[in-house]
């Protein structure tokens, strides 16, 4: 048997018994009941967040379209921007790259897990497109798009997949109204939570 383990669970042990100790005498109240409470000495950590800072980050959409920005874009323009910074991981026409196609449908039924998800065959809500083409594309500089930029690829891939026409707008008021094949399809764990 290794001595790896318990030498490892000894100094850990050892760190544990000396750390608070050392941390409290720099700190007065830390490591004591009542800590948060205000005048019993805090161990001066970090600042309170204001709410300006915790709107920069919370940029969640919901899928009733809670939380939309304003902005709109057409699939004419998310053609240009898909070109630009997006092709180079989706391919051409967003049918695939180094990264997954973001059109067709196949069956979900037939490769059983292993089948391909798209946009066209498992996503419910237009807005969780929105939501992550803003949080986390493209690739590698995330946030980086513009919120009209955003709608303009969203009307693109909408447009490719045969979900809206070639020349209607998204925006705030029309992207949530998309009917995406998937829709009502998955069971909310906690459906009091949203």
């Amino acid at each position: 048997m290794s001595t790896l383990k318990p030498r490892a669970a000894a100094l850990a042990a050892l760190l544990i018994g000396f750390a608070p100790a050392s941390i409290a005498a720099d700190s007065p109240g830390l490591g004591k009941p009542g800590l948060d409470k205000p005048g019993l000495g805090k161990p001066g950590l970090g600042k309170p967040i204001s709410d300006a800072d915790i709107k920069g980050w919370n940029i969640t959409v919901l899928p009733d379209g809670t939380n939309l920005p304003p902005g709109s874009g057409t699939a004419a323009e998310g053609a240009k921007i898909f070109a630009q910074k997006c092709a180079g991981c989706h391919g051409e026409g967003a049918k695939g790259g180094s990264s997954r196609t973001l059109v067709g449908a196949p069956s979900l039924t037939a490769a059983g897990i292993e089948a391909e998800k798209t946009i066209g065959n498992f996503w419910a809500d237009p807005t969780t497109l929105f939501d992550y083409i803003r949080r986390a594309m493209p690739w590698p500089q995330p946030r980086t798009l513009t919120n009209e930029e955003v709608y303009a690829l969203c009307a693109y891939v909408f447009a490719l997949n045969k979900f809206i026409g070639e020349n209607e707008v998204m925006d705030a008021q029309s992207l949530p109204k998309v009917k995406l094949p998937n829709r009502g399809n998955f069971i909310i764990k906690f459906p009091d939570k949203i």
